[in-house]
């Protein structure tokens, strides 16, 4: 049963998301419009809400407070070369197709002024992060068309290693980042893109925060110390986010933020490679052997609750100045009670108000602290730009054949 904060509550964190609405970090909608109607807009139109297939439509972003969305450009990183950066190209495509069908609803975004003036409009800010560097498959010219194309964050991986990289769901390749990966760093730096370490491994982290020169963001991660699972973030990490001014935004996936749903979690992804499907897949067909076997193994619910704990952990562990949210709609088949789609974030901000937790503290956490880092981002691109030219290093210069 979904718990129901009280009401006093909810419509207190209606009327603060009203001043201060969220900025989701990571949302999967594009791809799973990819893999449910291959991107035919009239077949799933998201002005309406009655899709049962889908967390994300404009009606329940209104009702969920959202001001602002990353929208990810994900491609699967089992997908190699061209292949992948053409599947990239795709999913900014119809992000853009999104933009010109919806424009009282959402608002192009490339900038932090751009993103105030959204919000000033009544208009939800509309970003793109591409997640996973196969998308650049080992081109720092791929990765500047990226840019110019709108993409403001790239998480270094997803689930596999990278020749530069290492993933924090793969064995130690290159120990974190390698030359060439120290270098995308410093490109991203200049081009004023945002360096995602959601979804690397910990070497990766501290590698990329000792060379970076901007804030870094952390699109969809949540605590270690409270769920123990290698795609969360550890304290030593989170500790250093106040020297580099990122920001790390809690996600709502249920295996990375409840302890008793790790296992649950491995014997469902092995249950899914035994259909034929891949594990994070949320297309219908998918969706009944993911219920079917729920059936028959009751799975572990998170809640609302779950996630504070999260939040509390990583306020006091980094400071509330660095820490958002990025739930990963539409890229996960299971979500928290409470926060079963986009429309659910006024209950996580009751939550949080019942923790006493203060307005100032919860308008950073949905906006400020976004925004803020975005801003810096910029600032530093400004400076570098006077100074380093664009990047014409290869991988194969830096790092070996």
């Amino acid at each position: 049963m979904t718990p129901v904060p009280e009401v006093g509550l909810l419509d207190r964190a209606r009327a603060l998301l009203a001043d201060f609405p969220v900025v989701d970090g990571h949302n999967d909608l594009p791809w799973a419009l990819r893999e449910h109607v291959r991107y035919d807009l009239d077949r799933l139109d998201i002005a309406d809400d009655t899709s049962a297939h889908l967390h994300t439509d404009l009606p329940r972003l209104r009702r969920g407070g959202v001001g602002g969305q990353f929208w990810s450009v994900y491609v699967q990183s089992d997908m190699a070369g061209d292949d992948a950066v053409s599947a990239t190209l795709e999913q900014i495509d119809v992000v853009g197709r999104l933009l010109a069908r919806y424009p009282d609803d959402l608002a192009r975004a490339l900038t932090a002024d751009d993103m105030e003036e959204a919000r000033r409009q009544g208009r939800i800010a509309s970003l793109m992060g591409a997640e996973g560097g196969h998308s650049i498959n080992n081109s720092l010219a791929t990765l500047r068309a990226l840019y110019t194309l709108g993409v403001r964050y790239m998480t270094l991986t997803h689930n596999d290693n990278l020749r530069w990289a290492d993933s924090a769901t793969d064995a130690p390749g290159v120990g974190g980042l390698s030359a060439f990966g120290r270098e995308v760093v410093r490109e991203m730096n200049r081009l004023g893109m945002l360096v995602d370490l959601s979804h690397v491994a910990a070497t990766t982290m501290r590698d990329a925060l000792a060379v970076t020169e901007a804030p870094v963001i952390f699109s969809h991660s949540s605590s270690r110390a409270v769920c123990d699972h290698p795609r969360n973030v550890p304290d030593d990490v989170l500790e250093l986010l106040p020297g580099n001014g990122g920001v790390a935004m809690v996600t709502f996936v249920p295996k990375f933020i409840l302890p008793e749903a790790v296992e649950w979690t491995r014997l469902a992804d092995r249950n899914m490679d035994a259909h034929g499907l891949h594990h994070l897949a949320t297309t219908p067909e998918a969706m009944k052997v993911h219920n079917a076997f729920e059936a028959a193994h009751p799975r572990p619910v998170a809640t609302v609750a779950t996630v504070a704990d999260h939040l509390d952990h990583m306020r006091e562990t980094a400071g509330v100045d660095h820490i958002g949210i990025g739930g990963d709609f539409d890229g996960t088949p299971f979500t928290p009670e409470g926060l079963e789609d986009v429309a659910g974030y006024p209950n996580l901000i009751a939550e949080l108000l019942s923790r006493k937790w203060s307005t100032p503290d919860i308008a950073k956490l949905t906006w400020q602290n976004a925004v803020r880092v975005l801003r810096a981002a910029e600032d530093v691109s400004r400076s570098l730009r006077t100074t380093r030219e664009a990047s014409q290093a290869t991988i194969e210069a830096l790092d070996g054949a």
